[in-house]
């Protein structure tokens, strides 16, 4: 009787053990692909971009990949990235920037695609309906490649929280606003009347499952213990996925909902917590390789090569760069109490991604000439990423923007306990907070509850005394009631990164 299993006959190897060889490879690569962007001052994700196109332009059978299929595995990617930057953000930072975030990431959002479909159509000649679709496809921005080409350097300060909380919410809001557009077919009052209220229903689905999921995969979190630490973080992993599709089958916003789930773990106590966080850090990075990889196979290089389609990307990429966005974002951010040089930075720094990409190639196939018009995003993608992205450093240096070093902890020094203790936080001094330079007893001395249990510097476990200084980047494990939380963040976060600061 016939196997109705794979066959993997002995001729077959060879060709599967080069598949395995090159997946491998390219895994090696994103692995690497942040010292790599370090030093070339490129983001990677471009690079695996240009790979993937060259890869499709010269191998027939990656080109014949089903635009499907790539679809459905960026937006899982996405959802990954989504997730992960809500918990990285936490609640308690976005709400210190929440005024100018969702002033940036919807005012904003609306403001880029109108901006964008008025040049398009002014410019280019477009009819009003495929100018809105080609503005709002690249509106949306995306701060990891930011952070790809910053290394392991974060900006401190409100400045990078607004980078990714925009992100977080302009990516829902574009992908809403491209969905209602293809399917109202046209501009007109009725379809646009359409278009916002299928947008204010994925919105408001979105956040409600968001909120709810999240709160609930929380509880989960807390209340069901595991066998073994290794299923903590997939754990948490599903239950994300498991928001994203509940929100999606309710005809909401799957990447909102994610995304503020993820804001309701950001800070929240759970058991191994860093592992689950760290575990999701590097999924996101992966993530957003696989999704620039997945996305160059559905460009056509022959098609960029054409004068109508590089002009008019680098016309659109230069003048959102330039002009676009530091007056109309800019005037979003006018209400706020941001320093000149922190403005600046998040104006500059507002860069395309992943997002623009995907929202470009649902016009492939869905409107006319959709392939000219996806080609259009990609080069303004591509010069966004490529001159506002290999510039950042230097504005950062420029603008005297203030750094955080994120260096990795190879070794742990840590003590487990079956049940979670409410008295112990723990602290990274931060550069130019009250107590960078201050002696112990001055940080101790904030209540009589307050024990400073060790300091670490630079791999060394210091003798903790009242008058051992404490340094900027310092590791400080504090005993204190969580009644006292709130004043031990002031004392060792710089403000601005303070969950409190308005």
């Amino acid at each position: 009787m016939p196997s109705a299993g794979p066959d993997l006959s002995t001729s077959d190897l060879p060709t599967f053990g080069g598949l395995v060889l090159l997946a491998a490879a390219i895994g090696l690569l994103a692995v690497l692909s942040n010292r790599l962007s370090e030093r070339v001052r490129v983001p990677t994700p471009l690079l695996f971009l240009v790979a993937a196109a060259l890869g499709a332009h010269l191998i027939s059978a990656l080109d014949d990949v089903p635009h499907r299929s790539i679809e459905r595995l960026v937006t899982v990617a996405l959802a990954v990235i989504l997730f992960d930057g809500g918990m990285r953000i936490g609640w308690p930072r976005m709400r210190s920037a929440l005024g100018p975030v969702v002033a940036v990431g919807v005012v904003g959002t609306f403001l880029t695609t109108l901006a964008l479909a008025v040049l398009a159509h002014v410019a280019l000649g477009l009819d009003w309906w495929v100018a809105l679709l080609v503005g709002t496809a690249i509106a949306p921005t995306d701060p990891a490649v930011v952070f790809s080409v910053l290394g392991q350097r974060e900006p401190a300060g409100r400045s990078g929280t607004i980078l990714e909380g925009e992100s977080g919410v302009n990516d829902p809001v574009g992908i809403a606003l491209m969905v209602g557009l293809l399917s109202a077919g046209g501009v007109s009052a009725g379809a646009l009347s359409g278009v916002a209220g299928d947008f204010a229903l994925q919105m408001a689905v979105g956040g409600a499952v968001g909120l709810l999921g999240g709160r609930a995969l929380l509880a989960f979190m807390r209340r069901v213990a595991l066998p073994s630490e290794g299923l903590y973080p997939l754990r948490t992993l599903s239950g994300g996925l498991v928001v994203f599709g509940a929100a999606t089958v309710l005809s909401g916003s799957g990447f909102l909902a994610v995304f503020v789930a993820g804001l309701l773990l950001g800070d929240a106590r759970a058991p191994y917590k860093g592992e689950i966080e760290r575990f999701h850090s590097a999924l996101a990075s992966l993530g957003e390789i696989v999704a620039f990889l997945a996305l160059g196979l559905t460009i056509d290089l022959a098609t960029l090569s054409r004068t109508d389609v590089w002009a008019p990307g680098l016309l659109i990429g230069a003048t959102l760069a330039f002009v676009v966005r530091p007056v109309l974002i800019g005037v979003c951010l006018l209400p706020f109490d941001l320093s000149s040089r922190e403005r600046g930075f998040v104006l500059w720094a507002g860069l395309k991604g992943a997002v623009p990409l995907l929202l470009g190639s649902f016009l492939l196939g869905q409107i006319p000439d959709g392939e000219r018009w996806y080609g259009v995003v990609v080069v303004a993608v591509v010069f966004s990423v490529l001159v506002q992205g290999s510039s950042i450093t230097a504005a950062a240096r420029l603008l005297r923007i203030p750094m955080r070093i994120t260096e990795p902890e190879p070794w742990d020094l840590s003590v487990r306990v079956r049940d979670e203790p409410d008295s112990v936080h723990r602290f990274t001094v931060e550069a130019g907070s009250p107590a960078d330079g201050a002696p112990i007893a001055d940080v101790a001395d904030l209540s009589d509850d307050v024990w400073v249990s060790f300091v670490f510097r630079q791999a060394q476990l210091l003798r903790v005394r009242g008058d051992t200084q404490l340094l900027a980047g310092d590791e400080v494990l504090v005993l204190a009631s969580q009644d006292m939380r709130d004043r031990l963040v002031a004392a060792f976060k710089l403000r601005g990164n303070q969950p409190d600061d308005r």
